[in-house]
């Protein structure tokens, strides 16, 4: 599975962006993609998943009721829409899938096996 992602900027706090990430290969088989962010001197951290079945979403505190995800299965393609942007969202952030569970690991980043090259998103007070 080849995943990129693509959509980071620069915006003031308080803006919007849509990031995307698209996925190519062996897509029939995923259990779920993740997004997560790693801000300088920090360590990567989830942010958001959706199920491949059913669609169900999951997020971070910190960006529930801001970030949105969702998906197209026909471009295999999911989308992370983050909007109230905080200076504190400044980070790199990685599209990830996941090939099987359990649910209770969905937040876990080592549980992922195929990652995108981050797409740096900057958040500007």
């Amino acid at each position: 599975v080849q995943l990129q992602a693509y959509g980071g900027g620069l915006v003031q706090a308080g803006g919007s962006l849509r990031l995307s990430c698209a996925a190519s290969g062996r897509t029939f088989s995923l259990y779920a993609m993740g997004w997560f962010r790693q801000a300088p001197g920090k360590e990567r951290e989830f942010v958001t998943a959706i199920r491949y079945s059913g669609g169900f979403t999951y997020y971070a505190e910190s960006v529930k009721g801001r970030f949105t995800i969702s998906r197209d299965n026909a471009k295999n393609t999911v989308y992370l829409q983050l909007n109230s942007l905080k200076p504190e969202d400044t980070a790199v952030y990685y599209c990830a899938t996941k090939l099987s569970g359990p649910l209770s690991t969905i937040r876990r980043s080592d549980t992922y096996n195929y990652w995108g090259e981050g797409t740096l998103v900057t958040v500007s007070s």
